[in-house]
């Protein structure tokens, strides 16, 4: 078999295995949305629901999802970028920092159940959080961290020399430069970072339901109440049986959600390559 020939077959197993890929998930978001698009309407979006989400809407559960995400972004963003902009503009090799490293592609790695239980144990009992918004953001806000951090350290890195060198002869300090002309050079990729976080953490079920409830229908008043996610009352409605036509519409709700971050992500990441192209 000659190696153009053998190119070819490559070529070939490639490309079916990323068809069968496609057409599964293509299968499961049709199913999903043929089923849940005619529930879906602006009562479904704005009422509360009732009798544990047989009857009503997603209003609150809206808003729990809304409250629990921000507040991670809160606490992981500015942690993530800022560990980022020190491994990427002022550490040097050494074992430490490698370890570093090492310990933050561990944490992208580690089961999202593994993070639901250590939450629930030093956040919800030790700390005595209680089953709360801020013991569910503070969980995600450790899931999304390396995340965050290990895109917006590849995009800082991807800054060209050439300007920070420029920045530096014109008689600007490192913190100028690294603020004023790194950081919002590499602002794209950063905020892709934080949008491919933001995706994970709404469709995360095992840690919110472990940390911040799951029982609480009613809108959360203070970052101290227990709140209900998305993907937490799409678990409940499907694994209790309450109702199909309710966890279909939430999924679909859930799935229009994380595509819409996804093309942004997307977005935003082509212009970044682009950019660095010019």
């Amino acid at each position: 078999m000659s190696p153009r020939t053998e190119e070819r077959l490559v070529k070939v197993v490639l490309w079916a295995v990323a068809a069968v890929v496609i057409t599964i998930l293509l299968s499961i978001v049709v199913h999903v949305m043929v089923r849940g698009i005619p529930s879906v309407n602006l009562t479904f979006l704005t009422e509360m629901p009732r009798r544990m989400g047989k009857e009503g809407g997603i209003s609150t559960v809206l808003a729990g999802t809304l409250y629990v995400v921000t507040l991670s972004l809160f606490f992981a963003t500015p942690i993530g970028v800022a560990a980022a902009v020190y491994l990427a503009e002022y550490a040097r090799e050494s074992r430490l920092v490698s370890a570093i490293r090492f310990s933050i592609e561990s944490l992208a790695g580690i089961p999202s159940i593994i993070f639901g239980l250590f939450g629930f144990v030093f956040f919800v009992l030790y700390l005595r959080m209680g089953w709360s918004i801020i013991s569910g953001a503070l969980t995600l806000a450790l899931m999304i961290l390396p995340t965050i951090v290990r895109t917006t350290e590849e995009s800082l890195k991807a800054v060209p020399s050439s300007y920070k060198e420029g920045s530096l002869a014109l008689g600007a300090t490192r913190l100028q430069t690294i603020f004023k002309m790194a950081i919002p050079s590499a602002l794209p990729g950063i905020l892709t970072g934080i949008l491919l976080g933001t995706g994970r953490a709404v469709g995360e079920t095992a840690a919110v339901l472990l940390t911040a409830g799951s029982s609480a229908l009613s809108l959360p008043r203070t970052i101290k109440d227990p709140a209900r996610t998305l993907a937490v009352h799409l678990f409940i409605l499907s694994h209790e049986g309450i109702s199909m036509e309710k966890a279909y519409a939430t999924a679909t709700v859930l799935i229009v959600s994380i595509l819409a971050l996804n093309s942004l992500t997307t977005s935003l990441l082509t212009r970044f390559r682009q950019r660095l192209m010019q």
